[in-house]
């Protein structure tokens, strides 16, 4: 494989990253200085969901495979992009949505959601994104398909204000199955050209449940 660009889709991390509800937003502050101690350092504070980041099975599972357990393979592989643009708020996306793509599913390939949610990123909609069916995550687990990307807070609804939680359908099903999601990615419009490598490493925090991650898209030779 030649990489011949490489496509950021991960949102930075500051203090005006998007929380998800009841979770705090990052904070960053300067530690030292080069003035006064001859280098620049941050202290940073963040959860292990801050920003773009994948879940292990662990956030939902006691029993569950911690991040540092899970094999590295499942966070770079070839991707494809399903695109499920134009959709109405806190609208499903349903197994038949997926159908045109079902070619692509297969084990080893990062599917990446493409709502273009991305674009209210930082404003009150962004809670109110379309999410995954347990039927159409469903879809994908049996397709071998063990790592899923969306451009939202979540795979499923967000509970937001008067909108109730959810049953947690595609997170139980994608991660039940030993599997890893990224949430949270934008700019996936750009990846609009074939066969691209999406690379999406967390950082190796001892948590276990999860940890943010610089998600690429390569485009190769």
């Amino acid at each position: 494989m030649g990489a011949t660009g490489v496509i950021d889709l991960s949102h930075p991390i500051s203090a005006d990253t998007q929380a998800y509800p009841g979770e705090s937003a990052p904070s960053l502050h300067s530690a030292k200085n080069i003035a006064e101690d001859g280098v620049n350092s941050t202290d940073v504070c963040l959860t292990s969901h801050s920003g773009t980041h994948v879940d292990a099975p662990y956030h939902f599972r006691t029993d569950g495979t911690r991040l540092d357990d899970l094999p590295l393979e499942l966070f770079t592989g070839p991707g494809i992009v399903v695109d499920v643009t134009g959709r109405e708020d806190r609208s499903p996306i349903t197994r038949d949505d997926l159908a045109p793509w079902r070619d692509g599913f297969a084990p080893g390939t990062i599917v990446l959601v493409r709502t273009g949610w991305d674009t209210h990123y930082r404003t009150e909609r962004y809670f109110h994104h379309p999410y995954l069916t347990g039927d159409a995550a469903q879809l994908l687990v049996d397709s071998g398909v063990r790592t899923v990307g969306v451009d939202t807070l979540s795979p499923d609804e967000t509970p937001y204000g008067p909108h109730p939680a959810g049953d947690w359908a595609a997170h139980h099903t994608l991660l039940g199955a030993g599997g890893t999601i990224i949430e949270n990615l934008r700019g996936l419009d750009r990846v609009d050209f074939p066969n691209p490598w999406i690379s999406a490493f967390p950082i190796r925090l001892s948590s276990g449940d999860g940890a943010p991650v610089r998600a690429v898209a390569h485009r190769t030779s």
